[in-house]
């Protein structure tokens, strides 16, 4: 079976898979009439997909479940993180800048998630840059509870195996606790019996990409 997803060689920021919903391609810029804008997950990889084969993201997460699903309603942009390296933010706002002005991506829904050294990635982008994302959904990852307030704006929805013995669960008890004390909206699903990988259940599910639909990304606020 073909992949759905392409893969995109980047100069400036990662290489990653692309999925565009319904057959669409990428001929020209996102500014052509006949392509309405869409919603789009950027998905972060943990540290086991790190590498320089494209397709070892197709093992987890968002760039798994839609290999199966060519209805799949959002573009997905998997990159993919080099040996040895951990995510950067600096790279990754590069790598977004280039994909909302190569592809009919919606910039006002624009959603985040990322599993185990992707969750750490998507906690530090989204308290980077809060402004560029729409609701953000890390899994079994933590992040700096100092910087939840800048948080406290942008929907989040994190998850964590309760019997995790490689990202402890208070990883995301901690941030989750961080948020609530900033009134943020943030939920907390924790799996009792799961143990790292709490995130096959979670991407298998289809409440979390009807929880990212009800979100638009909100007007800067100084």
């Amino acid at each position: 079976m073909p992949s759905l997803q392409q893969q995109v060689t980047s100069t400036d920021s990662y290489n990653y898979l692309l999925f565009l919903p319904n057959g669409l391609h990428p001929n020209g810029s996102r500014n052509e009439t006949q392509e309405p804008l869409l919603p789009t997950i950027v998905s972060l990889h943990g540290s086991g997909e790190r590498g320089s084969y494209l397709n070892h993201v197709k093992k987890h997460g968002v760039a798994k479940v839609v290999e199966q699903q060519p209805d799949f309603p959002f573009i997905v942009i998997s990159p993919q993180c080099p040996r040895g390296e951990y995510w950067n933010i600096e790279r990754l706002s590069t790598l977004l800048d280039e994909v909302i002005a190569s592809y009919p991506v919606d910039p006002d829904r624009v959603y985040l998630t990322g599993l185990s050294m992707g969750g750490y990635g998507t906690w530090h982008l989204a308290a980077a840059q809060p402004e560029r994302f729409a609701a953000i959904a890390p899994i079994c990852g933590g992040g700096n509870p100092a910087q939840a307030h800048k948080l406290k704006n942008l929907p989040v929805w994190a998850f964590h195996g309760a019997k995790d013995n490689v990202v402890p669960s208070s990883e995301s008890e901690i941030m989750v606790s961080a948020l609530k004390a900033h009134d943020g909206n943030v939920k907390f699903t924790v799996y009792p019996e799961a143990d790292h990988d709490s995130w096959t259940q979670t991407y298998n599910n289809p409440e979390l990409y009807e929880w990212f639909l009800q979100y638009r990304r909100q007007p800067t606020l100084d």
